[in-house]
């Protein structure tokens, strides 16, 4: 990792905790305030720990734009968990051959990036 990349990943890394101190939720409940200022840190230590042994640039470089999404999205929707997306069924796919991987790799490919690392921790 060069010290740039270093300095912006520590750079998100408190820029989430520095969210998680001020974060107010929609309700303006205390114990719902809470519980989403627990989730944003716990999901920072999990998925910031996770990734801390990745070496690839480009990977690195895609954990840092799912990073600043989840949290220009969060903050735009002022809910820290992540927006559920509406993928079609796969009901049409027979339960196995070409069609089924062929639907699953578009489902793959159409997940938006920021629910990349949720799915694998969640």
């Amino acid at each position: 990792m060069t010290p740039v990349t270093r300095q912006e990943v520590l750079g998100l890394y408190r820029k989430i905790f520095r969210i998680a101190k001020k974060w107010q939720s929609a309700s303006g409940q205390i114990e719902e305030t809470i519980q989403e200022k627990e989730y944003i840190k716990n999901e920072a230590k999990t998925l910031f720990k996770k990734n801390k042994n990745v070496t690839d640039p480009k990977l690195i470089k895609q954990c840092i734009e799912e990073c600043e999404a989840r949290i220009e999205i969060g903050l735009h929707y002022n809910i820290p968990y992540p927006r559920p997306i509406h993928l079609p069924p796969m009901g049409l796919a027979h339960k196995q051959g070409r069609t089924l991987r062929h639907q699953e790799k578009l489902r793959k490919i159409s997940k938006p990036i920021y629910l990349k690392s949720h799915d694998e921790v969640s």
